[in-house]
């Protein structure tokens, strides 16, 4: 069913519904170590087996692999399909589509009519949004789930959370507008943005990523989402794991030292 002891505590976590920091608070470690151990960066320890045991319902060696993870008893442990787990990969919390619809709105307000944003500079600029805000908070602010393709991460949702919006009236789409020669979408707001679904520091937080990056051009913002971890530890066209944010090197952080 997997190849490593890794693949085996995620696919168990993922099973039961329970987050990073969820099973690690269980088992007694921190969310950092746990992603380290689902990662493979790091041994797990005799007594910290014996507690993923105990905590996801299974044996010791069905853990190791010496017995197999399908022999279980999957009354507890019910594992999506490839196609449930797609679904889910590709959908943005319930309560949060609102809020997306508001950050586009604030971020096209703010920056969508300097010549240089178009589609490409806002789907990089939403990523920054996303995976600044819960590499910082460890929270999600959106939420939105990301593709890595050719020309940097790619927000699943945003085709059919634009065309809602167009037919909203919210925003209008201006198609064969030019920047240093070459074509680009770019969208223009309708309306402002309605900001009560927003916190403070959400707000504090695009700001930032809007006065950092906003002044780039698709060029510059894609290649410099290249550097980013997430983006590179990633396999193209695969899902971008908002975990992989806690390895980011210096230059990309948003973390304190002290925090």
């Amino acid at each position: 069913m997997s190849k490593t002891l890794a693949d085996r505590i995620r696919l168990l976590r993922e099973a039961k519904g329970w987050r990073q920091d969820e099973l690690a608070q269980k088992v007694n470690l921190n969310r950092e170590a746990l992603s380290s151990i689902e990662n493979n960066h790091r041994q797990i320890k005799a007594e910290e087996l014996n507690r993923f045991a105990d905590i996801l319902e299974v044996s010791s060696d069905q853990l190791l692999g010496r017995i197999p993870l399908d022999e279980v008893n999957l009354a507890k442990n019910t594992y999506p399909t490839e196609k449930a787990k797609e679904a889910m990969r590709i959908s943005v919390p319930a309560n949060n589509v609102q809020k997306f619809r508001e950050v586009l709105l604030y971020i096209l307000n703010k920056v969508g009519a300097k010549a240089n944003v178009g589609e490409t500079v806002i789907y990089k600029l939403l990523y920054f949004i996303d995976f600044d805000f819960y590499e910082k908070y460890e929270e999600q602010l959106i939420g939105a789930t990301y593709k890595k393709n050719t020309f940097g991460p790619t927000p699943i949702e945003f085709a059919a959370l634009v065309n809602s919006m167009i037919s909203d009236k919210e925003i209008e789409r201006i198609k064969s507008v030019y920047y240093h020669q070459k074509e680009q979408k770019k969208y223009l707001p309708l309306r402002k943005p309605n900001l009560d679904c927003l916190s403070g520091k959400e707000i504090a937080l695009i700001d930032e990523v809007l006065n950092r990056l906003s002044d780039k051009n698709a060029s510059q913002i894609s290649d410099y989402s290249h550097g980013d971890i997430p983006w590179k530890v990633t396999g193209d066209r695969e899902v971008i794991d908002y975990e992989t944010v806690f390895y980011r090197t210096p230059e990309y952080s948003v973390r304190n030292n002290g925090e």
